[in-house]
């Protein structure tokens, strides 16, 4: 076992663990490291993602949990790189994504195509998923559904401090029909959530990210492209996406304007709205 910062990816699997650990045996943390021989440090750091596990003690502990050879070597796929700096997913993985969201202490975000995932509507997912055919059509209710569990988090007493950028040509893709735009338009308006638009004049750089930040634990950007997730810890990658944001926060609308301009969206003359742009789905 060796100790190292840990990363979203790796804080995720180590989450995986323990919630074996305590659905697959009647152990404890002190008494699965008795039952391995292990120091019970050991056990908490490989759980909490701050020490890389080697394939032994991966196979002695999920072996305590009853998981056969199948089931360990994709635990040790998906593990491999865990710690890197640079972790691609396929967008099927995404307890990842829910588990570095649900744990951050801030969560600032930039969608410069679309409508971020914790503040879109049912309907507006569900229209999204079905572009492009990226994703089989069997899938897509779970999709939607998982996406929108997601958005709990906002209604945590304690959530992450969230500001969300939005470009407004994002606003103007049309996904869905006239009734799912206007709905999401209006749950944007009124969410309560710090929603920041970006002028639709506005030259930016960027296909959109996020930023977690967490108390005890490097920052993290996302990135969500239409095959992979990404995930990077890399610092140099971190400080480029602090400007990105520091940029947006110049360049955007204030929280006040983005209402106006949001209400500007909600109930528009039909002709106009039919005017704004390409219809997605």
């Amino acid at each position: 076992m060796s100790v190292i910062t840990s990363t979203a990816c790796s804080r995720a699997l180590g989450d995986e663990l323990r919630r074996l650990r305590e659905s697959c045996t009647d152990l404890g943390g002190a008494h699965m490291a008795l039952r391995l021989g292990w120091h019970p440090s050991k056990v908490t750091n490989i759980e909490k993602g701050k020490a890389r596990a080697s394939e032994i003690d991966l196979v002695q502990f999920l072996t305590a949990c009853g998981k056969d050879i199948d089931f360990f070597e994709d635990f040790r796929r998906r593990y491999r790189h865990a710690f890197d700096e640079y972790v691609v997913q396929v967008n099927e993985e995404l307890r990842t994504v829910a588990f570095a969201e649900s744990t951050a202490v801030t969560l600032t975000s930039y969608s410069a195509r679309g409508i971020p995932g914790l503040t879109q509507t049912p309907e507006y997912a569900d229209a999204l998923y079905r572009l492009g055919g990226f994703v089989a059509e069997e899938r897509i209710p779970n999709l939607v559904r998982f996406r929108i569990e997601r958005q709990a988090i906002l209604r945590r007493h304690d959530r992450p401090t969230c500001v969300f950028f939005v470009h407004e040509l994002a606003l103007r893709q049309k996904v869905g029909d006239d009734q799912v735009m206007e709905d999401q338009y209006a749950k944007l308006l009124f969410s309560g959530l710090d929603i920041r638009i970006v002028p639709a004049d506005v030259v930016v750089p960027s296909s959109g990210c996020v930023l977690w930040s967490y108390e005890k634990a490097a920052s993290v950007v996302y990135c969500e492209a239409d095959l992979v997730n990404v995930f990077v810890q890399d610092p140099g990658a971190i400080a480029r996406t602090r400007l990105l944001f520091d940029h947006l926060e110049r360049v955007a609308l204030d929280a006040g304007q983005s209402r106006t301009k949001l209400a500007e969206y909600v109930s528009p003359p039909r002709e106009e709205f039919d005017g704004r742009g390409p219809r997605l789905a």
